[in-house]
């Protein structure tokens, strides 16, 4: 294995969450770990001219617009990766071109399109109906965050269990700023010196936003920390803001787009409680990032958190918001938390990506 793309067509900064954590995150382990590969990262012009620690190919495509970001995918990146003498191309976002005259690997890190249909809008939505099924088909190798979504990419799409690999992701945002003071985030925020709850996560509808919402509303006022919910915006979030209104949460609620790091650090050091809601994920780095950072964690009983968290949170059912509600009001020791998420290293995940690699081309 001499050279391997890496398809980052998909990737717009600051748009597209967890996958591009990934993304940037698992670039610079791979290098390290393969220094005899050369990698090239394909890229849209969004994201043209970012140092991603590897050589980049400019796909001539804005990936804001879903007709351009599929028109790059399929058509322009296998011609750029056949002339870059690519032997092998992974695509790091659960779609990937059809065609090409490499190894084809594809990360597919959810099947959010089907379990939660809501959680992608317009032609995005469309899109994923039809492009996802399309690269488990013609993939080489599967690679999954976790062994629930493997285990729904062979009983939903029938794709063969073998050629699936399970490669957890490591752990997201590193703390590698300083926090930003926490008088000063009090004041910004207007949090004054209430207990604050942490969420990071899209204002999606999968993400269940609106059930945290009635759950801090049965909350008495006197005991109710104020909510931190931050992450980029979608047409859902005037929905939440208009909840949150007739709920009397006017002042009990932040919403947030995505924050500066050393906010962020800030917001972790202060927080009570992290909690995150969501009906389905593929992985859950805001759950891992939470526990190496020391903070409790409340999130929803569904099976990929309990691989990622194990005993080291404390489960809610997320349709229940009494039940959310209480483990708002009772989070867990976040010790067992720092241990746990030790174990989640992107050097794993490269050595584990790579063992696809070589797996993918011996199959080929």
């Amino acid at each position: 294995m001499r050279h391997v793309g890496l398809n980052l067509v998909f990737m717009v900064p600051g748009e597209t969450g967890g996958m591009e954590v990934a993304a940037r995150s698992v670039i610079p382990a791979l290098r390290d770990a393969a220094p005899g590969v050369r990698f090239t990262a394909f890229v849209n012009r969004e994201t043209a001219g970012e140092d991603l620690g590897v050589e980049q190919v400019v796909v001539p495509v804005h990936a804001t617009s879903r007709v351009q970001w599929v028109r790059g995918e399929q058509l322009e990146l296998p011609r750029l990766a056949r002339r870059a003498g690519c032997e092998l191309v992974h695509s790091l976002a659960s779609t990937a071109p059809a065609r090409g005259s490499f190894v084809r690997v594809t990360t597919i890190h959810d099947l959010n399109y089907l379990t939660v249909p809501d959680a992608h809008f317009g032609l995005r939505a469309l899109g994923m109906r039809v492009l996802v099924p399309l690269a488990a088909r013609t993939s080489h190798r599967i690679l999954t965050d976790a062994s629930a979504t493997r285990d729904e990419l062979v009983a939903r799409l029938k794709v063969p269990a073998d050629k699936v690999d399970v490669v957890p992701l490591g752990l997201g945002r590193v703390a590698d700023e300083p926090p930003a003071p926490e008088a000063d985030l009090r004041a910004r925020l207007a949090l004054g010196e209430r207990p604050v709850l942490l969420c990071l996560s899209a204002k999606r509808p999968h993400k269940n936003l609106g059930a945290l919402l009635d759950a801090l509303a049965r909350i008495p006022a006197e005991r109710r920390p104020v909510a931190i919910l931050a992450g980029y915006p979608t047409p859902h979030e005037d929905e939440l803001r208009e909840r949150a209104r007739r709920l009397g949460l006017d002042g009990d609620v932040r919403f947030e787009g995505w924050l500066p790091a050393a906010d962020v650090e800030g917001l972790f050091a202060l927080s009570r409680v992290f909690v995150f809601p969501s009906l389905a994920e593929g992985f859950g780095l805001p759950v891992l990032e939470a526990m190496a950072r020391g903070v409790p964690v409340a999130c929803s009983d569904i099976a990929v958190f309990r691989e990622v968290a194990g005993d080291a949170a404390r489960y809610f059912d997320p349709r229940d918001p009494a039940s959310i509600a209480a483990a708002i009001e009772d989070p867990p020791d976040p010790a067992p938390g720092r241990e746990r998420a030790a174990a989640f290293t992107w050097a794993r995940t490269a050595e584990l990506t790579l063992a696809a690699y070589e797996r993918a081309l011996r199959a080929a």
